[in-house]
């Protein structure tokens, strides 16, 4: 490995990013770029992880809300995630890496099922992986799963991917005089009610010593950057 802190690494992307500037669905630029940008990485021999969101395609809590019921629209955003780490797997052997997709829910025809020891061989033969179907359980986030599965898989470090730059002390887009921290605890983060990620995936990191970096995949290189331990986004400890 050169010039990078962390050997193995826990990726989460929103959904949202996959569709780019058009809102819905995947932007096939947005997922080849992100595809060459985990090729460098793995390059590099870093054992990569990614946990896919689903916000793209469905979001169940915003289903709930419009009156579905809660399980069933968990259910179905799952399934949102199954489709996008296939789009990505796809883009990912297209540029030349081998991954594997994992799913908390059974499908074999077009995934694996989820195997805590089978992942970590995968990583350990330099195939990347990609974990969906969130937990397998509704009333669960995409990051409460991140979380979860880096800790399963024993992870340097989880990165989270937003379309901020970082954690600020307000919504920057609102106010554009907001703050953003270089570094904060995850202690502080659930006392100023900051909501980078749900409170369950926040105590998770925070029992399990996991460190957190947040950043924005936006300009080129990032991610890189942040694995070399450059002021990158924020980092919570």
């Amino acid at each position: 490995m050169t010039g990078f802190k962390y050997k193995r690494v826990l990726l989460k992307l929103s959904g949202e990013h996959l569709a780019g500037n058009q809102g819905y669905g995947i932007d096939p630029r947005v997922i080849s770029g992100l595809a060459e940008q985990i090729g460098r990485i793995r390059e590099q021999d870093v054992q990569l992880a990614i946990t896919v969101g689903g916000g793209n395609i469905f979001r169940g809590m915003a289903a709930s809300t419009e009156g579905m019921d809660r399980s069933q629209a968990d259910y179905i955003g799952m399934l949102a995630t199954v489709m996008n780490a296939l789009a990505l797997q796809e883009a990912l052997e297209r540029a030349g890496v081998f991954t594997r997709v994992q799913s908390a829910i059974a499908m074999q025809e077009v995934a694996e099922t989820y195997i805590r020891r089978r992942a970590l061989r995968h990583l350990e033969k330099g195939r990347v992986v990609i974990f969906a179907g969130g937990t397998g359980n509704p009333y669960f986030t995409t990051d409460t799963t991140a979380a979860l599965r880096a800790c399963e898989i024993g992870a340097d470090v989880f990165m989270k991917a937003t379309k901020v730059d970082g954690i600020y002390d307000s919504d920057p887009v609102k106010n554009p005089g907001a703050q953003r921290f270089e570094r904060i605890s995850y202690l502080d983060v659930l006392t100023k009610e900051l909501h980078i990620m749900d409170t369950t995936a926040i105590s998770l990191c925070m029992d399990n010593k996991l460190p957190l970096i947040v950043f924005s995949l936006e300009k080129e290189g990032t991610m890189e950057a942040a694995l070399r331990g450059e002021p990158v986004g924020t980092v919570v400890y």
